[in-house]
């Protein structure tokens, strides 16, 4: 097995190595995966615990709820608790969820593993403010975008992974398979997370810890701001990838589900190249980065509006959407973070309620939007998402601080939120 470095120590804070942060990158695109893998396998499940058309619906929506309840319950533990125990904790209760599912035989206990498995697949985000909390501050931008690299990576290829596991050995090999990884990742990061800076960053206790991630968005505008363009860049996301698969399965291109998924490893492009974000936020060029990815968020619709007559439109548009939503998601994340380092968790956690409202609302709009206006109208209703987006930079960007001033994300973060100490 390659050996990963330990972080090691440089100035006021931690200089972590390329292997480590690629091991927190699969660790959450690992953990996240497990949330979209049933996507590609709602009829095989339906038809194996002989379900109802309606309960098979639920499998979806109870892992959905169960990570919104775990964004706001569980990823907040990350500002009281051992860091290191609790995110090595939560992946073994994972393990355990993913083997509920992998061997359910009523729909009932499957119903009650998807839940679990979403409220636990959180640790995504306990990583990711874990990792950005361990990073030097001037280069915490570059960790954030590695990681939440890692975060889309595992949003795209799920369903293509689980479709393709699925046609070989059966739905329940996705679980088990995932159930492995996830022991083996436990492992990984109980050996290899720093010991130092995991320790509890507040004393606050659990009512009390809940009650000041509320006042958190109540006090901070930029915490609000950045929500909402997460709101909004991610129901233009999931507008996308909720729906797309019906006008390619139809007429003119009659795509199968395999090539169908295989969709998924273009976005992964897009996502990629978007790491470059986190270095123009260390280089405190946040609003010009925010700004730019929203013109190309909005700009990608065109291409994608031809996708029924030309499938490298559709490419186009792919690559061009999940590079402004990554750019745009790690420069939230990036800006959040640096408000108040030792409420990293609360802030990330809150700050991703609004991706699940987000990623909801688009869902659910798109396919229901594509059943009685068509394609046309779908695309339609992405572009007002990302033009949104837009008007709300253009209004907002000048409470900024100007970019050429050498201004870190800390210090954007300080004025637009005079009041923290």
């Amino acid at each position: 097995m390659t050996r990963v470095d330990a972080p090691s120590r440089e100035g006021s804070g931690l200089v972590l190595s390329r292997g480590v942060v690629m091991l927190f990158a699969v660790a959450c695109g690992t953990a996240v995966a497990n949330v979209y893998f049933s996507q590609p396998l709602l009829v095989t499940m339906g038809h194996d615990l002989a379900m109802s058309p309606a309960l098979v619906g639920g499998v979806v929506t109870l892992t959905h709820v169960g990570y919104g309840l775990g964004l706001f319950f569980l990823v907040p533990l990350g500002d009281v608790a051992d860091r290191r125990r609790l995110i090595v904790a939560q992946l073994l209760l994972l393990v355990m969820a993913l083997a509920v599912v992998a061997t359910a035989h009523t729909a009932a206990i499957l119903l009650a593993g998807m839940a679990a498995m979403g409220l636990l697949a959180v640790v995504t985000q306990t990583l990711v403010a874990f990792a950005a909390s361990l990073a030097a501050p001037a280069g915490r931008g570059r960790v954030v975008g590695l990681v939440t690299s890692g975060v889309v990576i595992g949003i795209l290829l799920a369903r293509t992974a689980s479709g393709l596991m699925a046609d070989l050995a059966g739905w329940r090999s996705v679980y088990l398979a995932s159930a492995a990884l996830t022991a083996l990742l436990a492992l990984l990061l109980y050996r290899v997370l720093p010991r130092h800076g995991a320790a509890p960053a507040t004393t606050l206790r659990y009512g009390q810890l809940l009650r000041s991630t509320i006042t958190l968005f109540a006090r901070e505008r930029l915490l609000r701001l950045r929500a909402a363009f997460g709101l909004l860049v991610f129901a233009a996301f999931s507008t996308l990838w909720s729906s797309v698969a019906l006008p390619l399965s139809e007429a003119p291109h009659f795509l199968s589900h395999s090539a169908i998924g295989a969709l998924g490893l273009i976005g992964v492009a897009g996502a990629l190249a978007a790491t470059v974000a986190g270095r123009l936020n260390d280089r405190g060029l946040s609003r010009r980065t925010t700004g730019i990815a929203m013109a190309l968020l909005a700009l990608s619709w065109l291409p994608l509006a031809f996708t029924r007559g030309s499938l490298w439109a559709l490419v186009v548009g792919v690559v061009l959407l999940d590079l402004a939503v990554q750019a745009v998601h790690v420069t939230n994340q990036t800006l959040i973070h640096a408000l108040h380092p030792d409420a990293g968790s609360r802030l990330i956690g809150g700050y991703m309620v609004f991706y699940s409202i987000g990623s909801a609302t688009g869902a659910i709009a798109a396919t229901s939007l594509y059943t009685v206006a068509g394609w046309g109208a779908v695309c339609a209703l992405g572009a007002a998402f990302s033009c949104l987006g837009l008007v709300l930079w253009v209004f907002t960007r000048h409470g900024v601080p100007d970019p050429a001033a050498r201004v870190t994300p800390r210090d954007e973060a300080r004025a637009l939120s005079p009041d923290v100490e």
